[in-house]
């Protein structure tokens, strides 16, 4: 949960589309990248873009997200200044949350952008997640109580997407326990994915 006294704050920066957006999760600890041994942010780790050139994790997850042409919005913590200049850099809008967890996060972004008819849910690190994924998703929320997902070989994958009847129960969510309680069968498109779709950088990039 947020600390005592210290309110989600929202940057300067703030899109008025009111269309489908993504929310981009920047708020967690990285703790099991920490554990194998990595050092510093994990989303401020370099990672090689398609052209092989070295770039933040996360710039290379913002580069896909903006290409979609969907407004972008970062949830991250206070005093993460590098993650905060990325955020700028992609013209993406920021809530700043001390999360608990996934379930913070998420209900932090959404409630910040109330004014988007539907929310595209994608951890930071996820960064092999395609400019074209994002808009099969957001193409497949034609209903406000629609739920779109890729699936790759059997296993879920991201982003994660949801219409606009949703919005209190993202709303509602708290610490670790994220969205995928809100899936519904009756109402969940599930749609074809790639390898990216569901791999993320919980582990230290090999040298």
């Amino acid at each position: 949960m947020a600390e005592v006294g210290l309110s989600p704050q929202r940057s300067s920066i703030a899109h008025t589309a009111t269309g489908i957006g993504i929310v981009v999760l920047a708020a967690g600890k990285g703790r099991r990248f920490l554990a194998a041994g990595g050092c510093g942010n994990k989303l401020l780790a370099p990672y090689p873009d398609g052209a092989g050139q070295l770039q933040p994790l996360l710039a290379l997850t913002l580069t896909q997200a903006a290409a979609s042409g969907l407004p972008l919005h970062l949830v991250t913590r206070p005093g993460s200044s590098g993650i905060i200049a990325l955020a700028q850099q992609f013209s993406a809008s920021v809530t700043l949350l001390s999360s608990g967890g996934s379930g913070d996060s998420i209900a932090a972004g959404v409630r910040d952008c109330a004014h988007w008819r539907g929310w595209l849910v994608v951890p930071g690190d996820m960064a092999w997640v395609t400019a074209g994924d994002y808009r099969q998703v957001a193409a497949a929320l034609q209903d406000d109580w629609a739920q779109a997902r890729p699936v790759w070989q059997g296993q879920p994958g991201h982003p994660v997407g949801f219409g606009r009847d949703y919005f209190a129960s993202l709303s509602a969510l708290r610490g670790d326990l994220g969205a995928r309680r809100l899936l519904s069968a009756a109402h969940l498109h599930l749609l074809p994915g790639h390898a990216g779709v569901i791999r993320d950088a919980d582990l230290p990039r090999p040298e």
